[in-house]
Parts: C-alpha cells; structure tokens; sequence
C-alpha cells in the first residue's frame, strides 16, 4: 500500500486544514443531532481534525485511513484517549456491523469504487445510521494540479444514485463553501464544496 501522505503528515495540522475540518463540523452539527451512545467511523481520518472535534459528542470513534505517517500523527495526539480505534488499511477492512455514524470530509475523491464503497457501508451500519460526506464538486482536475486521482470532484446528482443503489436515503445535499486556490500559476480557481447526509433506509 503507497502511502502517498508520507512526506506531508508531519505538516498537515495547517491553520488552512484547520479551518476547513472546522467548517464541515460546523455544517455536520447543523444537520444532524448526534448522539452519546452512536459509534462512528471517519473514512480518510488522516491525523484526526475532523473525528477528533466530534468525539466528546459521541461514544467512540473508528479513524480509518490507507497512510500509516498519517495515522501515526493521529497516534500521538491521542494517547490515553481509550474510546477510539485506528484501523490501518482499506475501508472495506472493517466488517463488524456497529456503525452508527459514518463521516468523511475531502477523502471520498480519493476512493476507486464508490458504489462497492457504499455497498460495504450499508452491511457495517446499524438500521437508521447516518451518513455524511463533505467533499468537492466536479471539478477540472486543477485541484489536485491534474495528478491521476480516481474521482475528479463528484456530480452530486450521480453520487445521490449511489447512495440510493446501496440502500439509503439522501437527506440533503448542499454547497457549503467555495475553496479558492491557485492551483495553477497565475490562476485562482474556485472549488465548491457539498454536504451530503443521507441515512441507511434498508
């Protein structure tokens, strides 16, 4: 497995990523009431922003991620922190069926096969658990300087499909913030970014 965070893991905790976690935790509280007894998973934890702010809100968390320097800061961040597992490896790894909330913020582009992705969810979820994605929508490929990644940004129409295909219910799908950068030189782009909650229906 290429850990292609390796050279950046130790600089992630930027002031920029910071606030974008915060954003979507924002958006996240806005839509959904969490509760102290659910049992969450984070697709793409990376070093934790995002799962970390929600845990004092929740029983525990699984943080996943495929790049171990990334988990590795997360490790230490953590230590003595007993309600929380790291899990190492591919989402699809995980199959006991105790999930009650799955999030991701900025990972899910990064995922090959989104339809087997949600398919997995929906057999490690608990009956009326909650999904929530906060990701980027179609986009040129500019936003990762036109690297070969598998999903250029999503058609929220399409990616709402998936969902429904992989048995749950889309709630609410929205545009939260506009991400601008000068990916290329001399350009500033603009990147929109959704929520997308939905709930596990069958």
């Amino acid at each position: 497995m290429i850990d292609s965070f390796a050279d950046r893991a130790a600089y992630w905790d930027q002031p920029d990523k910071e606030k974008m976690a915060e954003r979507f935790v924002t958006e996240l509280h806005r839509r959904v009431t969490l509760q102290g007894s659910w049992k969450a998973l984070e697709i793409g934890a990376g070093t934790g922003l995002v799962g970390l702010m929600l845990l004092p809100d929740l029983a525990s968390i699984v943080f996943e991620d495929t790049s171990a320097s990334m988990l590795d800061v997360l490790r230490k961040k953590t230590i003595g922190i007993s309600n929380i597992d790291i899990l190492h490896g591919e989402i699809t790894d995980y199959n006991r069926q105790d999930i009650d909330l799955v999030i991701s913020n900025m990972a899910f582009h990064h995922i090959e096969d989104i339809a087997h992705t949600l398919k997995h969810l929906h057999s490690i979820t608990r009956p009326g658990a909650v999904v929530v994605i906060g990701d980027i929508r179609s986009e040129d490929g500019s936003f990762h300087r036109f690297q070969p990644i598998p999903h250029r940004g999503f058609d929220t129409g399409a990616l709402s499909v998936l969902f429904e295909q992989a048995g749950f219910a889309v709630d609410a799908v929205e545009t939260y913030h506009v991400l601008r950068q000068e990916k290329i030189p001399g350009t500033i782009s603009e990147y929109e970014q959704f929520i997308l909650v939905a709930h596990k229906s069958a």
